[in-house]
């Protein structure tokens, strides 16, 4: 029996809660389908840097890079100095274990949950790739004369020919995976000529993809037409600022942060899992946060650790349970945490109930 080795950090606010649900549904997929879970969990994040005044020990960092995968709670609390852990935590695994590819399914399983007239799940069902490493975020802010009426803040956007040439290539294979084969490169070059870089690496690599069609949105016109007609895009590749813009959107397309999962990859890399939304720390301990986007990431890791069936089977649940009415609301507190949990696991083992079976 293969056994996968998964890091858990179950991190702030409400990210522990939500995490154990996710191990939960991880755990009743080993169990169905027959393969082993060894799971070691990390207990850094504010809490642990409050304690201990340290945010992440490089021998804990190498301990959680050689994991097979890697499943993250949410990370922040107003106690912590703004970015202070995040960065510590998400942002040096992302970019000290190379993780460049970051990929945001936006899939509506439910006409109910999109706030979009007319739109259902025919037309809201897009990847976007993000690159990951590069962009405005890794570079450090330079304050001149901070805190006088002549202050200065700068922090620029930097891109690599390497770094953006593997993004563009990696998103022509996502594409070329779908039925439709169809690439969206979104930029902003026309007013950030350094994005120009992106443009012209598209065309490039496009060139070594003939069956995949292409096509090029500014970053603005992007987000008009995801409202619009999200039809039009199917998958898109994106820089690192844009990509985190436009793929919070996509999340309200599909019902709403809760919902939202993601994927840090890299070939060769553990693959690092996690929902999308904060960490709400008000909600903490309250047993009332959505664990689906973290149960949405779970079955994106099954498929990273080439358990595909078992990916396939997570992802059916939480449909099942969306469309047939058991889980009634995506709401906060309409729902308990663990509650979901239940009704995942439930589904996902065959134990639950059939709304419509004769009694």
């Amino acid at each position: 029996m293969k056994t996968h080795q998964i890091a858990v950090i179950p991190g702030d606010g409400v990210g522990p809660e939500v995490v154990a649900q996710g191990v939960r549904v991880l755990r009743a997929a080993a169990e169905r389908f027959g393969f082993g879970l060894d799971l070691h969990e990390y207990p850094h994040g504010t809490e642990h840097w409050l304690a201990r005044e340290e945010i992440l020990p490089d021998e804990v960092f190498e301990r959680i890079g050689a994991a097979d995968a890697i499943l993250l709670g949410a990370i922040g609390d107003p106690r912590a100095p703004v970015g202070l852990i995040e960065r510590g935590i998400i942002g040096r695994l992302r970019w000290d274990l190379d993780l460049y590819v970051n990929l945001r399914p936006i899939k509506l399983l439910d006409a109910r949950y999109c706030p979009l007239k007319g739109k259902g799940p025919a037309e809201v069902d897009m990847v976007i790739v993000r690159e990951n490493t590069e962009d405005v975020y890794v570079q450090k802010p330079v304050f001149q004369n901070q805190g006088s009426v002549d202050e200065i803040a700068s922090q620029p956007m930097v891109y690599s020919y390497a770094g953006t040439e593997r993004i563009i290539r990696y998103a022509f294979e996502v594409a070329r995976r779908r039925p439709r084969r169809h690439l969206t490169l979104i930029d902003k070059a026309n007013a950030v000529r350094a994005q120009d870089l992106y443009t012209r690496v598209f065309a490039a690599v496009g060139a070594e993809y003939p069956d995949v069609e292409r096509a090029h949105l500014y970053v603005d016109a992007a987000c008009m037409r995801m409202i619009e007609s999200p039809e039009s895009i199917d998958t898109a590749v994106t820089t690192n600022l844009f990509g985190d813009i436009v793929t919070d959107l996509g999340a309200m397309l599909q019902g709403g942060m809760g919902v939202a999962a993601s994927a840090n990859l890299a070939p060769g890399r553990a693959g690092l899992f996690e929902s999308v939304h904060g960490s709400f720390p008000q909600a903490a301990g309250r047993n009332v946060a959505n664990p689906l986007a973290t149960i949405n990431a779970c079955a994106m890791m099954l498929e990273f650790l080439d358990e595909g069936a078992a990916a396939a089977a997570v992802e059916t649940a939480v449909a099942t349970l969306l469309t047939g009415g058991q889980i009634r609301s995506l709401e906060v507190g309409e729902h308990a945490t663990d509650e979901i949990g239940s009704l995942v696991v439930e589904q996902l083992l065959g134990t639950v109930a059939d709304p419509a079976a004769p009694e």
